[in-house]
């Protein structure tokens, strides 16, 4: 949901002619679009994205905790899940994105997708501390 505001800025500021998900429901599974009345297109649209955000946020806590402690972790894998879509699902789909040089569309998605990391990707002062099962002895936490 945080990438709402960003995408909304990117289209606005028209550095971006149509979002991914919109692409990929317009372009790439029209019938499920045209199945959903066209009065709530944009609710599907947005929800769609919402979804596949949950998912990717999701699969970051499958990541080893080692690598998502680092605060790089977070945009690096918002880069990585945008990569994937860029060099995999859009051209898969055929979207018309995939097929056209479009420098200035995918800067705005790279940062929109570095934002996506940063949120996904708690810093390691995020973590809540409490009691280790196994402390040592005289091992003082705070």
């Amino acid at each position: 949901m945080a990438m709402t505001g960003m995408r909304q800025a990117t289209v606005g500021l028209g550095l971006l002619e149509r979002t991914p998900p919109e692409a990929i429901l317009r372009e790439g599974a029209p019938p499920l679009l045209e199945a959903v009345p066209e009065h709530r297109r944009t609710a599907a649209i947005e929800l769609a994205h919402w979804s596949y955000g949950a998912v990717a946020g999701t699969a970051f806590a499958l990541v080893p905790r080692r690598l998502r402690r680092s605060r790089l972790a977070g945009p690096v894998y918002g880069v990585l899940s945008w990569g994937l879509f860029e060099t995999v699902l859009a051209p898969a789909l055929g979207l018309a994105h995939a097929r056209r040089s479009r420098p200035g569309e995918r800067w705005a998605l790279l940062a929109d997708h570095v934002f996506f990391g940063f949120v996904v990707g708690a810093g390691p002062e995020a973590t809540v501390a409490g009691p280790s099962a196994q402390e040592d002895e005289g091992d003082e936490r705070p």
